[in-house]
């Protein structure tokens, strides 16, 4: 049996996220696919526009067979923190046999490569990566001139090293290679070559108001058009500055178009800046204190958060307002994240004792793959979580007090995505899987 693994945050789906499947499934031959999907709030450090369960279903709808939740620790954490967290629930499984992830290259040997080389880390590395960091530059451009340079020194690192690690989903890749490769895993890396819009490439009014979306390829060379290739970021945006959902039909499945809307009629589609009042209060509250314990939150931007705490009029601008050169605006985002959801170093260590996969808690799949689930069931070493009620016994303590910060910082976003509609929101334990 041939089993695909994508990790994925499906936010929302749109039409290279179909293309992904399709073609990850055309070029391994797997008789089923893996989703390990983010919850309710994703890697940049903002909350997911629809809901887990809205998400897994068009999943479902458009291909995959089994959808597993990315535990928060790992899905609002650095690349490395989430590839390692996605890597070890796949490989826990026991079934699965390829990773396949999206880049910008397409190119897996060139990703290996650097992959093998950044898990070594030589002396000559780390040495000229000190010195980039010293200069303020930020960890990824530090990253980028260090291993150029140790190109340019002769180390074995393909043409273009520094740029490929330029590119969100290249790093992305060479993170989950890195973490193959660490827990010597036996999953094949495979990559598709990104198409259409770039990660990037943001909201266009004129794209979208009154224009049909422009056809792109979209299932190789062999076809000549297809649907748009929008970002999931243009939609997002899109959808934030009002364009009606029906203008979106170009860029998204039929299906994903279907239930965003449905969702609408019942939910609210969330931003970052629907969490503002609640991430001051919790700023507030912990000002006399400081931040340091949580997760990424260094003294220094601690000291800084409690210094411009009375400047702050809203979540992403005050990402911005904490933005320094040799910090980014998406590490600080997660960093106030971090805080928000009461997600702690402390918890990054328990997750790494214990393998960072204590549990797989699954989230929907699909009757027809009753043969997958049932191979799953006799290799996994990952102990399921089907049904949240059963989880406090089923689970070792530690475990389930990561899981913890799932529930909660669920109930947290539903509480949200309700938020004026008159609808409570809904209730982690009673809310059943998704199964088509």
């Amino acid at each position: 049996m041939r089993v695909n693994g994508i990790v994925a945050e499906y936010n929302p789906f749109h039409n290279g996220h179909r293309y992904q499947l399709e073609e990850s499934r055309r070029l391994t031959g797997a008789d089923y696919t893996v989703i390990v999907m983010s919850g309710g709030f994703v890697q940049r450090g903002a909350p997911a526009l629809a809901d887990k369960q809205a998400r897994a279903e068009v999943a479902l709808r458009c291909g995959a067979d089994l959808v597993l939740e990315l535990p928060v620790l790992y899905a609002c954490s650095s690349a490395e923190a989430f590839a390692a967290g996605a890597v070890a629930l796949l490989e826990g499984l026991g079934a699965v046999t390829h990773l396949c992830f999206g880049s910008e290259c397409g190119d897996v040997d060139a990703l290996g490569q650097i992959a093998a080389f950044l898990l070594e880390e030589p002396e000559p590395y780390r040495m000229a990566l000190k010195a980039s960091l010293k200069q303020g530059l930020s960890y990824p451009n530090a990253r980028a001139g260090a291993i150029s340079a140790c190109r340019e020194a002769g180390e074995a690192l393909p043409e273009g090293c520094g740029e490929l690690l330029a590119s969100p989903n290249n790093i992305l890749g060479i993170d989950y290679i890195k973490a193959l490769l660490r827990s010597k895993s036996s999953m094949v890396p495979v990559t598709i070559q990104r198409v259409g819009a770039g990660y990037h490439e943001g909201y266009q009014k004129s794209f979208y108001d009154g224009f049909p979306a422009p056809a792109q390829p979209a299932s190789g060379p062999g076809q000549e058009q297809g649907p748009s290739l929008s970002s999931a970021l243009a939609i997002r945006q899109a959808l934030q500055q009002g364009c009606p959902l029906a203008r979106l039909a170009g860029s998204m499945p039929g299906e994903s178009l279907q239930i965003l809307s449905s969702y609408t009629k019942k939910a609210r589609l969330l931003h970052a800046d629907d969490f503002s009042s609640l991430l001051y209060y919790k700023l507030l509250m912990e000002q006399g204190q400081g931040y340091e314990k949580y997760l990424d939150v260094s003294q220094s931007l601690s000291d800084r958060i409690a210094r411009q705490l009375n400047g702050f009029s809203g979540y992403e601008s005050f990402c911005g307002l904490l933005k320094t050169k040799n910090m980014t605006y998406t590490r600080i985002s997660r960093c106030l994240l971090h805080i928000l959801l009461g997600i702690e170093k402390a918890h990054m260590e328990l997750g790494q004792s214990l393998g960072h996969a204590p549990y797989a808690r699954v989230l929907g799949f699909r009757r027809q793959a009753a043969p997958l689930l049932e191979v799953i069931g006799k290799l996994s070493s990952v102990p399921p979580v089907t049904k949240l009620a059963d989880a406090k016994k089923s689970l070792e303590a530690d475990a389930y007090r990561l899981l913890e910060l799932d529930i909660q910082s669920s109930a947290l976003y539903q509480a949200m995505a309700c938020a004026h509609t008159g609808r409570p929101p809904k209730n982690e334990f009673s809310t059943p899987l998704v199964i088509l």
